[in-house]
């Protein structure tokens, strides 16, 4: 991967401090003093000078605190994720689980249009597959997907799934975002929501379907809970649901 590129305000790039709670505090007011300028400026206005004055402090103090400009905003990224990751909902058996799909994709859309200019940065560029907070909404994410291909109404792959819901959510919100207030037809949000509902998820459960595809998915989506199987066997089990899933 190339190295990042560097604005002239991140000459100096030197490596983070080691967290204290004096330390935390700071930084926090750095995250927070961002978040700010962000918000009412836009991510130009966020610089390591600017953002210094807002919290009070020597610009120096963000570099130590966060290595370069980069570092700092990874670190208000990291800090939308855990925002956006409190609220979500978490029902481990849905009565229904196409719903909890609708309800868990308006809760990303409604966040990005509370948080437009976080939102942005969160997911306009590549994604931060190293954040923690990242990594936990997308096991919530994968947990809904796993229990739609377990009851058969999962349509397509499970990684694809997951991609066709980001692209929809995230495509919502930013082309939501880029229309002049008086053509953001409401709409557009329930339209793309129900394509995406459409295109992933089966209306009826795949077993009553002839092809095997959806039936596959459904046995897939249980093979970490068998324990009658060996390692081997339930490798050699997964390659062939693999093949058959693939084939829908």
């Amino acid at each position: 991967m190339p190295p990042r590129s560097r604005g002239r305000d991140d000459a100096t790039a030197v490596k983070p401090d080691t967290a204290s709670p004096s330390r935390e505090q700071t930084r926090q007011r750095v995250i927070d003093a961002a978040i700010d300028l962000l918000t009412r400026a836009g991510r130009d206005a966020v610089t390591t000078r600017a953002v210094a004055d807002a919290a009070g402090l020597q610009p120096p103090a963000i570099y130590r605190l966060f290595g370069d400009k980069d570092g700092l905003l990874d670190a208000v990224a990291e800090h939308g994720f855990a925002a956006f990751l409190a609220t979500k909902h978490v029902d481990p058996d849905p009565r229904d689980p196409i719903e909890d799909l609708r309800a868990g994709w308006d809760v990303a859309v409604e966040f990005g249009l509370a948080h437009p200019a976080l939102f942005t940065l969160m997911y306009a560029g590549p994604t931060r597959t190293t954040s923690a907070a990242f990594k936990a909404g997308m096991e919530i994410l994968m947990g809904r997907i796993r229990r739609l291909a377990a009851g058969g109404r999962l349509r397509v792959d499970e990684e694809l799934a997951a991609q066709i819901i980001h692209a929809t959510a995230r495509g919502a919100v930013l082309t939501w975002l880029s229309l002049p207030q008086d053509r953001r037809n409401p709409a557009l949000l329930a339209t793309l929501r129900e394509c995406m509902v459409t295109t992933v998820t089966n209306q009826e459960p795949a077993v009553k379907d002839p092809g095997p595809a959806g039936a596959a998915r459904a046995l897939r989506a249980a093979l970490p809970e068998q324990t009658d199987l060996s390692s081997a066997e339930q490798h050699l089990l997964a390659e062939w649901l693999n093949r058959l899933a693939a084939d829908g």
